[in-house]
């Protein structure tokens, strides 16, 4: 009960960066569409890394490790893509890889993926996330997607 309880606290803290962390997304992705250069959606990305590294640096460094591990599954989660591989995609391999390099020495990966079927930890956040009210179940949300 205390393992669970943490746990919650945990996910009720970093569940909001998530939820932001897609709606970024998901603009950026519909703007990058608009772009028709590829120089330009260079210059746009690194425009909107900077800005987001300004507006959530300070945030983000004050999580404790666990708290970033439960981010990056939440990102998963909320996205269907892992930080690495978004990183990966709209910026580049290098840069993700420099990502991924710090991160592992938090002792967070960015490749780790959001598996309630399979992963019990998993499971437990997803039980929080509906249990809160903030979401429904995962399989019933990758249905309707």
């Amino acid at each position: 009960m205390k393992k669970y309880m943490l746990l919650r606290r945990r996910v009720l803290k970093v569940y909001p960066y998530a939820q932001l962390a897609s709606e970024r997304f998901t603009t950026l992705k519909k703007r990058l569409d608009q772009i028709d250069k590829r120089r330009q959606k260079k210059r746009y990305t690194k425009r909107i890394e900077r800005y987001l590294e300004g507006e959530f640096s300070e945030e983000l460094k004050k999580l404790t490790r666990k708290e970033g591990q439960i981010l990056v599954k939440l990102i998963h989660r909320e996205t269907g893509i892992t930080p690495h591989t978004l990183v990966k995609t709209y910026r580049n391999g290098l840069r993700a890889t420099v990502y991924q390099f710090t991160a592992k020495l938090f002792e967070i990966d960015l490749k780790t993926e959001f598996n309630p079927s399979e992963v019990q930890e998993d499971m437990w956040i997803e039980d929080i996330l509906f249990r809160s009210g903030m979401t429904m179940r995962y399989n019933e949300e990758k249905v309707k997607k």
